[in-house]
């Protein structure tokens, strides 16, 4: 899969996800699973619905020419 989450969004991502799980947790509520989710593709580095809608936050891809 083509790395197209940048650096701030992988941040981003990160703490919004913990953020999240962790609510979810103190709340004892199934929507901490959300931030898993949202986690998910910064771990990866790639998202498939940044692929479907033609968007790329990875500055690194366009200076390199990288797939």
């Amino acid at each position: 899969m083509k790395k197209n989450v940048g650096k701030t969004d992988r941040f981003v991502r990160l703490i919004a996800g913990i953020l999240i799980l962790s609510l979810g947790y103190f709340y004892t509520t199934w929507w901490g699973l959300a931030g898993a989710f949202i986690m998910l593709p910064a771990i990866m580095g790639s998202d498939p619905v940044y692929d479907l809608i033609g968007v790329d936050t990875n500055k690194t891809s366009e200076v390199k020419g990288n797939d």
